[in-house]
């Protein structure tokens, strides 16, 4: 299988199975995408006849000449190639996967190994995001519940349970992963630091090592907070959407004043005692702001070479989709173009000395991730677990709240084996949309969260992300494309 397309002047042809990517001419380009008349037994003069038609000044032997090409590439297994995890993965689902019954409990038993958590250390909230889907019950405008309200917020005997529970379960895996997420997070920022010394204590005794992430608001980002993620923390991802009209449109303080030039100072801080590394600026663009491209340039103009700009996703339960800052299929065309936009400036400004990473345009083609993730995913749900200020465990962030999903607790482990089991046969091929879809291999079957919300089913699919997703990865290899040309 093939994916061909045409993009800021570059003819791309991917090949599925293999990952190999052709830049070809017209000629070579209209040959591929007819070269099925072959494959289908068809005559090899019903294909040189249909290009000759199309290009005026070449000779048969011209495209005989590409045909033999294209076949060379094929006895290389680059172009046209099988699929050979496909045989080795389960075609259709073995079990039904969790729909809005709810699931049947069962041993206490893990069937994965974990590998990171996100700790939910605090439910609380010092903003009013418009666009949340957490619906923290410290969001309630006035910030009376920022701290008041002790079960919002993780005591430190359920994170040492949580590092417990994630060093025994890990198994043989070396590299550990905690997010500290919320809510926000430093709202609870001793219990955060108390839970990452104990985790250093536990690597002293052992080979296995953690990586701590921090996401935050950024509005109590401190010296002591700059301090203690400099030496202790992998990764901070600090919430910025843009322009200071896009930023505060959405991400507003309890008195429902913008938060901009309350947080901007602070996160410029915060980067730059990081020297540039280890961060994220972390926005999301919703209906209100469809030149999100301007909102990501204005940030990359502040200095910020890692981006990441998300479009804002439906709640669950579907309330949100005749919200005005949602996005519909009608809208596509126009983000289509955006990110048109975007690749062609983060070109631009490479070659001029003042590039920048955009998250969704991080394409690795030498390497990239294990086969493993390329099938499953993110390991929501088995190598990826959520756990709430009370030590609860839910498959992942987005799921928590829903009884449906709750998988476990900190103290007794999963015990919802069922539940697990689910997610462990949730894969590219259980998805009858992703087993012929062109960008499987990229995109591992897309947000089990999302699909859920879109479609009740999480071996659904959220066609409005998938599109997105798509336009993304063709903007992706056409970059690295043009690089190579």
């Amino acid at each position: 299988m093939i994916h061909c397309y045409k993009l800021c002047g570059y003819n791309v042809v991917l090949d599925i199975a293999s990952g190999a990517i052709h830049c070809v001419d017209d000629v070579a380009y209209d040959v591929i995408r007819g070269y099925e008349l072959v494959l289908d037994g068809k005559d090899r003069s019903v294909l040189v006849n249909r290009v000759l038609e199309n290009h005026k000044g070449i000779t048969e032997a011209d495209v005989l000449e590409v045909i033999s090409d294209i076949e060379t590439l094929i006895s290389q297994r680059k172009l046209f190639s099988s699929d050979s995890f496909l045989s080795s993965t389960s075609q259709t689902p073995t079990a039904t996967p969790p729909t809005t019954q709810t699931p049947t409990q069962t041993s206490s038993t893990s069937i994965t190994r974990v590998k990171a958590l996100c700790l939910n250390v605090s439910h609380a909230c010092n903003m009013s995001c418009a666009y949340c889907f957490a619906s923290c019950q410290g969001c309630q405008g006035d910030g009376s519940t920022d701290r008041e309200t002790p079960s919002l917020l993780m005591n430190f005997e359920t994170g040492k349970r949580a590092i417990d529970f994630l060093f025994k379960k890990s198994g043989d895996k070396t590299n550990l992963d905690v997010d500290f997420f919320g809510g926000e997070p430093l709202l609870n920022w001793e219990v955060v630091k108390e839970i990452v010394r104990y985790a250093r204590g536990l690597e002293r005794q052992s080979k296995k090592k953690f990586r701590f992430t921090l996401t935050t608001n950024g509005l109590l980002i401190d010296d002591d907070v700059i301090s203690f993620t400099n030496n202790q923390m992998h990764n901070v991802v600090l919430s910025l959407d843009g322009r200071i009209e896009t930023h505060d449109a959405m991400r507003k303080l309890p008195d429902g004043n913008g938060s901009f030039r309350a947080v901007a100072d602070n996160i410029k801080k915060l980067v730059d005692a990081r020297r540039g590394k280890g961060y994220y600026i972390r926005g999301t663009f919703t209906r209100e702001n469809m030149d999100f491209v301007n909102d990501i340039l204005f940030l990359a103009n502040l200095g910020y070479k890692e981006i990441s700009l998300e479009p804002v996703v439906e709640k669950a339960g579907h309330e949100s989709r005749e919200s005005p800052i949602c996005f519909s299929k009608v809208d596509l065309p126009a983000l289509f173009e955006q990110y048109e936009v975007l690749a062609v400036e983060m070109l631009r400004r490479e070659k001029i000395g003042v590039g920048f990473n955009f998250y969704h345009y991080n394409l690795d083609l030498t390497g990239g991730p294990c086969v493993h993730k390329r099938i499953a995913g993110c390991g929501v749900g088995t190598e990826y677990l959520a756990v709430t200020p009370s030590g609860e465990l839910y498959p992942c962030h987005q799921f928590i709240g829903d009884t449906k999903f709750l998988i476990g607790d900190v103290w007794q482990g999963v015990t919802n084996t069922t539940l697990q089991g689910s997610f462990v046969r949730s894969n590219i091929f259980t998805r009858s949309e992703c087993r012929e879809c062109w960008v499987r291999f990229y995109c591992s079957g897309g947000c089990a969260a999302n699909a859920y919300n879109d479609t009740g089913n999480i071996n659904g699919i959220y066609e409005f992300g998938c599109e997105l997703f798509k336009k993304r990865i063709e903007c992706a290899i056409m970059m690295k494309v043009a690089k190579e040309t």
